[in-house]
């Protein structure tokens, strides 16, 4: 087995040489300083707001154009298919009167309104581009030119008309007038929706004219905002790591895209982390010595202690006893805690057997209760539990479990007055996959800023009543790692002056089985 020198010197020797490839990462890639940072965020607000003023261009383009089409093409076209069919109309007229008094005069009438109307719709044909309405124009040009034809057989019989003439005329009329009408009705349609798109478009101009306006109010502000933020993102994460290593995460080091004239400051930042490391691997090492050496005459203490409170080498007076049963009581809280400092330092070197198997929750939540029942009666403190009917099963170690629930419910007594209520609440959420935990008190609860602290080793806050002992701040720091090693998650929750509550999941077992 290696020696605790050579153990240290190896993992300070790995941290070392994770820093140098962090350093080399970062100073291979490129950095521009704080000056090219600000320029280039300015140019990219200058390009933005290029391209914003340009769209701004184009709809007004687009909204020109449109109203273009609609005042040179559409509206003329639908006031000449009118003049078209009022022209249809005038036909029928002058054909009528000369057909009925065979005057000359109507019939000269009559052939200037046939030329005018096929000058007009000629006009029609060449400026129509869509399909439908070309179809409609070739449409009105054949019925017209049988309505001639017609008009040339009648008035070669120098009769009264006849009324199959005048029914096959009057049909053909009906069908020229049916073909113009919706060829009016299509441009009209299609005149409706470019105005609804000219609205439309109108409208979004608009709103982006306001845009424009509120983005030159702020555009001092954004610019200051984009061009400071590829400065003050990487100082952020030099930031966290500190509160990181405040937090006792030493072995990472910050690897961040920082400006050539910040990379002294992550480099000095890394290099404290890795001797802050050494220091705590060396302290660990430190107490699992310590500890694992106090083990044994602790424990010979206590069983000393216990044979003289037998009474077995002879009688004890009443503050003898007294005495010996401080003691006892002493050694044996010296031993939990050299416990826990053990786990916790196998948990920290991942060393930590878990026996994991199926595990009835609600049995180990009824045994830990059963654990401090006389705690609580002897402060006329009563626990509620709330569970399901059935077992609760969950792949666990049931004895680390059972310990995590012997610490909660431990400082939930502690930290509750006489007389007060303590609810230990399992709840399942199967669509989640997991068992839900609550152990609630009704103390003092715990201020707003200990709270990200409760799982620190050693932290132990500020918040104790005048009968509260102060203990190890090692409990919640046990039960997290328990808890993480489980595939769960554990959080806190207080309000100042009502109480505290500690949850805690854990992932359903696939099978029910016993533990």
């Amino acid at each position: 087995m290696d020696s605790p020198a050579v153990a240290k010197t190896d993992r300070a020797a790995r941290s070392a040489q994770r820093l140098t490839v962090a350093e080399r990462s970062g100073r291979s890639s490129v950095k521009l300083s704080i000056f090219w940072r600000l320029a280039l965020s300015s140019l990219a607000i200058i390009i933005v707001v290029a391209g914003v003023n340009f769209y701004a261009l184009s709809q007004l383009r687009q909204l020109t154009a449109l109203s273009t089409e609609l005042v040179s093409y559409h509206y003329p076209t639908i006031d000449t298919a009118k003049r078209l069919l009022a022209n249809l109309y005038t036909q029928l007229g002058s054909e009528k009167k000369y057909l009925a008094v065979r005057d000359l005069a109507f019939m000269r009438d009559f052939a200037q309104e046939i030329d005018e109307f096929r000058q007009i719709l000629t006009t029609l044909q060449e400026q129509e581009s869509a399909p439908d309405g070309q179809k409609q124009l070739k449409e009105v040009d054949r019925l017209h030119q049988e309505y001639l034809d017609l008009f040339r057989r009648e008035a070669d019989r120098q009769a009264m008309p006849a009324a199959e003439y005048e029914r096959q005329r009057d049909a053909l009329i009906a069908r020229m007038t049916d073909a113009l009408d919706a060829y009016v009705s299509l441009h009209e349609t299609r005149a409706n929706a470019l105005v609804i798109d000219s609205r439309t478009r109108s409208a979004r101009a608009e709103i982006i004219t306001q845009q424009l306006v509120i983005a030159v109010v702020l555009l001092g502000l954004g610019l200051a905002g984009l061009a400071t933020y590829s400065i003050l993102h990487p100082l952020r994460r030099v930031q966290e790591h500190i509160r990181q290593i405040g937090q006792g995460t030493f072995g990472r080091s910050v690897n961040v895209e920082a400006p050539s004239d910040l990379r002294e400051l992550v480099d000095t930042v890394n290099w404290m982390g890795k001797k802050l490391q050494e220091l705590d691997d060396m302290k660990a090492e430190f107490l699992a010595h310590v500890s694992h050496e106090l083990r044994t005459p602790l424990a010979s203490i206590r069983e000393g202690t216990q044979l003289l409170l037998d009474e077995i080498p002879g009688p004890l007076s009443k503050e003898q006893r007294e005495t010996l049963r401080i003691i006892k009581d002493s050694s044996e809280r010296l031993i939990r805690l050299i416990s826990t400092l053990l786990d916790l330092s196998k948990m920290a070197a991942g060393m930590m057997d878990y026996q994991v198997a199926p595990t009835d929750l609600l049995r180990l939540a009824e045994t830990s209760v059963d654990k401090v029942r006389l705690l609580a009666e002897g402060k006329r403190i009563q626990i509620l539990t709330e569970a399901p009917s059935g077992r609760v099963w969950v792949p666990a170690d049931g004895a680390r479990i059972e310990q995590v629930l012997d610490n909660l419910l431990s400082n939930a007594l502690k930290f509750s007055p006489e007389g007060a209520t303590v609810n230990i609440r399992l709840h399942l959420d199967v669509k989640a996959g997991v068992a839900l935990v609550s152990v609630a008190d009704t103390g003092p609860g715990i201020p707003p800023e200990d709270l990200p602290h409760v799982f620190e080793r050693f932290y132990q806050g500020r918040t104790y009543t005048k009968n509260t002992l102060a203990g190890s701040g090692l409990g919640l720091a046990l039960a997290k790692k328990v808890v993480e090693a489980h595939w769960g998650r554990i959080w806190v929750e207080s309000d100042l002056g009502k109480g505290t509550t500690v949850h805690f999941t854990l992932p359903l077992a696939r099978r029910e089985g016993p533990a």
